[in-house]
């Protein structure tokens, strides 16, 4: 009875450990729209360029600096014998009295202890260098953010690739299924005519190896639908081991109608993206120049002075402007300027050279969608006609009529005419993709 309860508890524990592994291998429904939703709020790489924007963000919140005052707070303790010292303190703490004027007790004082409280206000009014280091970091952070749409669209583009052969790869196994299924129905009519001395040995090896040849061909399909999960996997940031079920099929996943692009697409967020990198690279060039160029600061500072912490008794203010202009400093001022002008025209030939190639890209998109729109009707065809002499052919076949050479050469055809409608419809849904992606849509 105990060894009883012992195998049922073993058993009981083995279900458990088993449960977790079930549960992993339910197949998760998505469709691609929730696909992409899922890589908008997961995928690392859309957070690396949110993150960058953040930093542009934090870039050009420093440069208020260049029309924002400084603020600082000081405590300041200090104790001493020197003679300026000792007097300079003892006025500003407003102990001064006439026996301080002693030329001996001026000549080697006591020492004086000083707590100094003190606030200093430094603000900008004339830095045209700063001002221009502010316009730069304003289109920087435009351009980081035109960066992070296009991420988007990459990710997007993407992850519809990786769904989509995904798709791809499970109708093409679904084909290679049922290819298999008809022709180890025709390897067993084969092996039992063989039985009959109906055909020879050549004829009935040759259906098992094409049944062999289909099963390697499943193998094969199996292993891209793994690599096409993973990637998807990878994209969505789902674990390794999870099962996805895509809802989209082939006849359904196309995108519509896409308009025309005539000309360079403007409106891409990579081109805009560049373009305001430039408009930055040009900021960059006019604050290397106005480095040169006078400054203008006003500055304010009150302190309060005791010889007890925390210094607070007697008060004292200081404000002024500060000129300067530095009209020479070994051609650093010239070499920076010259520096940020090459980088200037780098950045806008840049810019022009992704405008330039924006248009090659949209025009390849379009004949890309054209051409796969005309072969899935060629490729249906083609699958119907094939249907049809496959069929014919196995009926005479079956009576006898028909060699099986014809027999493996109707289904080789049908099975290919299946795939190759698959390959036609994807690669349609993708040239459409590809084509809002270059147009930027």
């Amino acid at each position: 009875m105990k060894g009883l309860q012992r195998y049922r508890g073993i058993a009981a524990a083995a279900c458990l450990l088993l449960l977790p592994s079930v549960a992993n291998a339910q197949a998760m429904r998505l469709s691609l729209q929730e696909a992409l939703d899922m890589a908008r709020e997961n995928n690392y790489s859309l957070k690396v360029a949110e993150s960058r924007v953040d930093q542009a963000d934090a870039r050009y919140l420093q440069t208020r600096k260049a029309y924002l005052p400084t603020v600082t707070l000081s405590e300041t303790f200090v104790n001493t014998n020197d003679p300026a010292a000792v007097f300079t303190y003892k006025l500003r703490q407003g102990r001064i009295d006439t026996p301080d004027f002693d030329p001996l007790r001026l000549n080697d004082p006591d020492d004086i202890s000083n707590f100094q409280a003190g606030i200093e206000v430094m603000q900008p009014l004339v830095n045209i260098d700063a001002r221009k280091g502010r316009s730069a970091a304003a289109s920087a952070r435009k351009s980081a953010e035109y960066q992070r749409d296009r991420a988007a669209d990459t990710i997007g583009l993407e992850v519809s690739k990786a769904y989509f052969g995904l798709v791809l790869a499970k109708s093409n196994l679904r084909a290679v299924d049922r290819s298999i299924a008809a022709m180890a129905a025709h390897d067993r009519q084969a092996a039992n005519a063989y039985a009959k001395g109906l055909i020879t040995r050549s004829d009935k090896l040759s259906t098992g190896v094409r049944l062999a040849e289909l099963r390697e061909q499943k193998m094969m399909i199996q292993d891209e639908i793994q690599a096409a999960s993973d990637a998807l996997c990878f994209l969505l940031r789902l674990d390794g081991d999870a099962v996805i079920d895509p809802v989209d099929d082939l006849k359904s996943g196309g995108i519509g109608a896409v308009a025309a692009v005539e000309g360079i697409p403007e409106g891409r967020a990579d081109l805009q993206a560049l373009d305001a990198a430039s408009e930055a690279a040009a900021y960059q060039y006019e604050m290397a120049k106005a480095a040169s160029l006078p400054r203008l600061n006003a500055f304010g500072q009150t302190n309060w002075n005791d010889n007890a912490f925390p210094g607070l008794d007697e008060h004292n203010w200081t404000v002024g402007l500060t000129l300067s202009w530095t009209v020479f400093d070994g051609y650093g001022s010239i070499g920076k300027a010259q520096e940020a002008k090459a980088a200037e025209l780098e950045s806008r030939y840049r810019y022009e050279e992704a405008r330039d190639r924006s248009r090659f890209e949209v025009k390849q998109a379009s004949r890309s969608l054209a051409t796969a729109r005309s072969r899935i009707a060629i490729a249906q065809q083609a699958l119907e006609e094939a249907k049809v002499s496959l069929d014919y052919i196995g009926e005479r076949y079956r009576s006898g009529m028909a060699m099986t050479f014809e027999l493996l050469g109707r289904e080789s055809a049908y099975t290919y005419a299946q795939m190759r409608l698959n390959k036609a419809r994807y690669d349609y849904i993708m040239a459409g993709h590809e084509l809002e992606y270059a147009s930027g849509l």
